[in-house]
């Protein structure tokens, strides 16, 4: 289901939407509400088909976002120099106003339009996903999945150095089948109508959508949200799981995070490494973790700023893009205006921002955290730790909880959207850290 805010379980497709040659509409009713067509395939009707999905969002939906943009009610400049009361003033107006008077979403839409893009249900969810087979025949399958405030879209960059490596200075023994799932609530997912869909129902959906498309070995892989699913997946460890790669693991003992969580000074015993890492979560825990609270306890109360206000939304995510980049604040330097805005358009076109705030609710209610140690004691884990991350992971942590640590790099540059910032180091480490569970 491509739907801006309503339950029904039709799909749609908005006038002048277009579709591929011989596609069959499902249905063609409502479509002030159409952000998509998909066409019917082989037993299109069976709750497991996969069926080919295309993006369109309506010319009325885009021209009233430049209309609330034109209307904008700004506040006054932050009373202090530097970021520390959160998205400046200066910084944000520069980005509406790139987005109302120079950004073409239609330039995104056909990127995303141009990749083999499907939907499938699993447990009476439409997940949406991109399944991009390598040419290489040894090619091995890897599932990633992206972030919070991301989006496939901080991905892209990855597809053809990890689908056709040897066109981006590897060999074809790197070649990978990638499949990259929009996460339940994001984007053109369905969004869920109760509280279930937290990391393990996304973890043991993320396995049976490979299993679906004829992967019954594959490896999993991601940062943010993708890190936690895909160690919970190792958790979970389904037979065909052949290992996972995260860029923000998840190696707090849970004493350690007691202190952190107390607002404890660093404890003297700690090696360099573990200092570095608990000052950064330290940081993290005073002055960069409010938007966390929020979306953990209240997620529908910011929701309905998110789902009235594109600036509301700009600024909101602004900020934790300029937090996380390896940018020293300054996102621009690593991510342009428009790609940041790529994201930005696809959680307001699609009316995501209280769903995907509610997916911290969903893995608050048990337990979880991005921060938690997860006790993985069989399946492969590999790490990469890039220098921009919230905090940089100690080695000796991570081999507490990965029981079968088979490769740990820190990255030269990078931060918590390590695709998206330096795509051409990420896909070395990608291939790397798989290199081993070939075979």
């Amino acid at each position: 289901m491509i739907d801006t805010g309503t339950s029904s379980r039709r799909e749609f497709i908005a006038s002048g939407a277009s579709v591929a040659a011989g596609a069959v509409v499902l249905a063609a009713t409502e479509p002030a509400n159409a952000l998509g067509a998909m066409a019917a395939g082989p037993d299109a009707s069976s709750a497991s088909a996969i069926r080919p999905f295309q993006i369109y969002v309506p010319d009325d939906m885009l021209a009233d976002l430049k209309g609330r943009l034109m209307a904008t009610r700004w506040p006054e400049k932050e009373t202090v120099a530097d970021r520390s009361q959160g998205a400046q003033l200066a910084k944000v107006r520069a980005l509406v106003d790139r987005w109302a008077n120079g950004y073409d979403w239609r330039k995104s839409e056909a990127r995303l339009n141009a990749l083999p893009q499907f939907m499938t249900s699993i447990d009476g969810l439409d997940i949406q996903f991109i399944h991009v087979r390598s040419k290489h025949k040894d090619a091995l399958p890897l599932i990633m999945t992206h972030g919070w405030p991301g989006s496939p879209f901080e991905l892209l960059k990855v597809i053809e150095p990890l689908t056709d490596p040897t066109a981006h200075g590897g060999t074809a023994s790197d070649a990978f089948h990638l499949v990259i799932p929009t996460y339940p609530g994001y984007g053109f997912s369905e969004k869920p109508t109760d509280p279930s869909w937290g990391p393990d129902h996304v973890a043991r959906a993320w396995h049976q959508l490979m299993q679906r498309l004829g992967y019954p070995r594959y490896v999993s892989q991601g940062g943010d949200w993708g890190a936690i699913i895909s160690e919970v997946l190792a958790v979970q460890a389904p037979e065909g799981l052949l290992g996972i790669h995260v860029n923000m693991p998840g190696t707090m003992p849970p004493d350690v995070l007691k202190m952190v969580r107390n607002f404890e000074p660093v404890p003297a015993s700690f090696s360099a490494d573990e200092k570095r890492a608990y000052a950064g979560l330290l940081r993290f825990y005073k002055s960069g973790f409010g938007y966390a609270d929020i979306m953990n306890t209240r997620p529908q109360t910011i929701g309905y700023a998110l789902a009235d206000s594109p600036v509301a939304m700009a600024a909101y995510y602004y900020d934790k893009i300029a937090d996380w980049t390896d940018s020293g604040g300054e996102p621009e330097r690593v991510v342009t205006l428009d790609e940041m805005l790529d994201n930005i358009t696809l959680y307001w076109v699609t009316n995501s921002g209280t769903s995907t705030s509610r997916s911290y609710w969903d893995a608050a209610q048990s337990g979880g955290g991005p921060f938690n140690a997860f006790d993985i004691p069989k399946v492969p884990v590999a790490v990469s730790v890039f220098p921009g991350e919230i905090y940089q992971a100690p080695r000796s942590w991570g081999e507490k909880c990965f029981r079968n640590l088979i490769y740990w790099n820190e990255a030269p540059k990078g931060g918590h959207f390590a695709a998206w910032e330096q795509p051409e180091i990420f896909s070395r480490e990608i291939r790397a850290a798989f290199r081993s569970l070939r075979g």
